[in-house]
This record gives structure tokens, C-alpha cells and sequence, in this order.
């Protein structure tokens, strides 16, 4: 069976493991099936292909697309620039691609759709969301319920669906939470890898990165642990299963 390429983007090592095991535990894939690539001190390969996996899976991480270039730190710049370098083969030749969060940004960017922070940010905690007619009828959410809570937690969003994509699934606060493009290169706002314990480690290590009050986040933590996410992992599942 064929590697899945894992593109991280988390510069906190504890947060970037985290996520990883999460990705293996929801997806059903073992380490042996995955090349795991931390951009954050890890260069591409120059002689990377994406074409040669089953698919690309990126993970989320606290750079923001519409942050002017020159409030990027280094870091988040090296990470935006390796996976737009990639995107243009990845939608031209419709490899298999899942961004999880930063992953949506990214690839409405790519697609030349607004992503900003003037509406659509969430706080963190469990938001409802809806498969849209067209969902109900893709292959990788027809079987998904048509009303599901997923984890969220974004500054900005995409703003306005890009041309030539496909609205999959949304919310109350954020109409874009799930897009196609082509037939096989999906993207997600909300994170289909988190459960409440994953995404507790992600509230403790980012209480002071702006997502909200540091002083909220025992409420927080406790509003995580008290929602009922069950669906959303399905997602990473059906995927590895689609194409692996």
C-alpha cells in the first residue's frame, strides 16, 4: 500500500506529536504508510512529487494566511512557502489532498478566493455543522450525518467560496467549513483529527497565541470535554480508505 505524505505545521513539538498520534488514531494509519514532514525545520525534498503518494494530509498550525507578509515570523513564512510551492501540481493533476484547517486557507489562497479575518473567525469549542445539498451527495460525507459537532478554533476564514470549488459542509458562524476542488482535493475549517483530550493539549499550549482569554481556558477545557464530537474523524478514515 502507497504513503500518505503528512505535511505539519506546528513550530511547538508537543503540539505538533500530539496531532500526529491524532492522525494516526483517526485515520487508521500506521506509521510504516506515513511520511511525516514537520515544515517548521524540515525542508521539501527538492525532488518531492505528491504524486507519488496516496495523498497529501495537512495539519493545522497558528500562522494565518492574511497576515500581511511582513508580520509573518520566519517560520510561518518557510511553512506558507513550502505548501503553496506544492499546491499548483496538487489541484492541476487532483492528487488526493486533505487540509485540515490552515489546509482550507491554504488552498483558497492557492485558488485566489479572499481569506481573512473580517468574518467568519470562531472561538475555540464545538460548533454544529450542516452538509449542504452537495455534500450529502459527495462520496467522502455522504455518509455523514446531516447535522454533526466538529472542533473549531480559527482567526480567519475564507471568505467567499473559490471559483470551480464545491461547498461541502457548514456552520452557523462559519458558512465554509468544508470545500472541494476538482474530485479528490478536500479541504476542512473545523478539525476532523481532534477529539476533546486532543484538543485540551491544544488549549493548554495555546492560551497565549490570541485565540482568546488565557484566563478562559479551564472553561474551555471543560466545554470540550462536556461536547459530544464523534463524527468529524470519519472524515481522515474514509479518506486513507478512498485512496489508500
Amino acid at each position: 500500500m502507497s504513503k500518505f505524505l503528512l505535511l505539519q505545521l506546528r513550530p511547538e513539538p508537543e503540539a505538533s506529536d500530539s496531532e500526529y498520534h491524532a492522525m494516526l488514531t483517526t485515520s487508521g494509519l500506521t506509521e510504516a504508510r506515513v511520511h511525516r514532514i514537520c515544515l517548521d525545520h524540515e525542508d521539501l525534498p527538492p525532488d518531492l512529487d505528491p504524486g507519488d503518494y496516496a495523498g497529501v494530509i495537512v495539519g493545522g498550525g497558528p500562522g494565518c494566511v492574511s497576515d500581511p507578509p511582513a508580520k509573518k515570523a520566519l517560520v510561518e513564512r518557510r511553512i506558507e512557502e513550502a505548501i503553496l510551492h506544492l499546491m499548483p501540481r496538487i489541484t492541476a493533476q487532483d492528487i488526493p489532498f486533505m487540509g485540515c484547517c490552515y489546509g482550507i486557507g491554504i488552498l483558497a489562497h492557492h485558488l485566489g478566493a479572499e481569506v481573512s479575518k473580517e468574518r467568519f473567525g470562531e472561538p475555540v469549542g464545538a460548533v454544529t455543522c450542516h452538509l449542504t445539498p452537495e455534500g450529502a451527495q459527495d462520496p467522502l460525507t455522504a455518509d455523514l450525518p446531516s447535522q454533526f459537532d466538529a472542533f473549531v478554533g480559527h482567526k480567519e476564514a475564507v471568505q467567499h467560496l473559490p471559483n470551480g470549488a464545491v461547498h461541502l459542509i457548514s456552520s452557523g458562524p462559519c458558512p465554509y467549513q468544508m470545500i472541494r476542488y476538482g474530485q479528490n482535493v478536500y479541504a476542512t475549517q473545523f478539525h476532523p483529527e481532534a477529539d476533546a483530550a486532543e484538543f485540551e493539549t491544544r488549549i493548554r499550549i495555546y492560551r497565549h497565541k490570541g485565540y482568546f482569554a488565557p484566563e478562559e481556558a479551564d472553561t474551555l477545557i471543560q466545554m470540550c470535554r462536556a461536547a459530544r464530537v464523534t463524527e468529524p474523524p470519519r472524515l481522515l478514515e474514509g479518506f486513507v480508505e478512498r485512496y489508500g
